[in-house]
């Protein structure tokens, strides 16, 4: 994750230089921006992501046995208690949001309430635990804000060479600045949205791991995973896409159907998920089915 983390800023980084050096622009004013952006995102990230997902707060009296859990789970992970939350929808899934364990919330919905038995609950509330555990939302916070400077860099670079009427530094001896921007633009685009869900997978992989150190019990994820999963297909397509704007934060995309490759994807396979948690289970002497 650091090395891919490192490389999505090298890449933005020479995206920059380049910007610079071919426009003669100063960086400070979008980079101002840009922070602003970065952080009313990351301090609001938890009120944006319910809001967003339409869930509800609720309290111990409206959801007493999903408190204990968090509280169990908070308890074996030396975690703070989060936030929790209920998202009304039949498609079985939860997540975790917020900027850090003391400003985090979880959140399930009711099909994944109703769907799976309270052991599969707790190694799917493990996993959402250590993405706040991980500071997970700082991660992708940070890769955002990378993406958020390109974009503007990119905008204002190349209205300021279509509105200069396309001309460059080389007095026309050259390609057009617009068209400079345009192709460095869609490469630098291309390399980012894949290493931005290359980090997104890596945190999966990382919090099914933690789940499995929490609960010791991985092999209740593994099962959770697969009826999640399963389940899926059976939910109507309108339903599905009310849901497709959280598939970065849920557990499991509810993308299910996908005509590209894993490199394109911000959740590993099913397959693969389950043969790391596999593997953790025999290193922990646990059944695995």
């Amino acid at each position: 994750m650091i090395l891919t983390s490192g490389l999505l800023g090298l890449l933005y980084v020479i995206f920059g230089a380049v910007l610079i050096s071919v426009l003669n622009v100063g960086l400070v004013p979008v980079v101002l921006i840009v922070v602003g952006l970065a952080f009313f995102q990351y301090y609001t990230s938890d009120k944006l992501a319910l809001a967003a997902a339409g869930a509800k707060v609720v309290s111990r009296e409206e959801a007493p046995a999903l408190h204990d859990m968090v509280e169990r789970l908070c308890a074996m992970a030396d975690l703070p208690k989060p936030k929790v939350a209920i998202m009304d929808t039949p498609v079985p899934n939860a997540f975790a949001t917020g900027r850090s364990p003391k400003h985090a919330a979880v959140c399930v919905t009711t099909g994944l309430w109703d769907r799976l038995e309270p052991k599969e609950i707790e190694g799917v509330l493990a996993h959402e635990l250590s993405h706040v555990a991980n500071r997970d939302v700082l991660i992708m916070t940070v890769a955002s804000f990378f993406a958020m400077l390109a974009a503007l860099l990119t905008r204002f670079g190349l209205y300021g060479g279509l509105f200069s009427g396309g001309n460059n530094r080389d007095n026309n001896n050259g390609p057009p600045v617009w068209l400079i921007i345009l192709v460095v633009s869609i490469l630098v685009y291309a390399l980012s949205y894949i290493l931005i869900r290359t980090i997104s997978r890596y945190r999966e992989y990382a919090a099914d791991r933690g789940s499995a150190l929490i609960t010791g019990a991985p092999e209740y994820l593994m099962s959770a995973l697969q009826k999640i999963s399963s389940q899926m297909t059976l939910i109507p397509n309108r339903d599905l896409r009310a849901v497709e704007g959280m598939s970065a934060f849920f557990i499991v995309s509810p993308k299910i159907k996908s005509a590209v490759g894993e490199l394109f994807m911000d959740h590993p396979p099913i397959e693969k998920r389950l043969a790391a948690l596999a593997e953790i289970a025999r290193e922990m002497g646990r059944p695995v089915a």
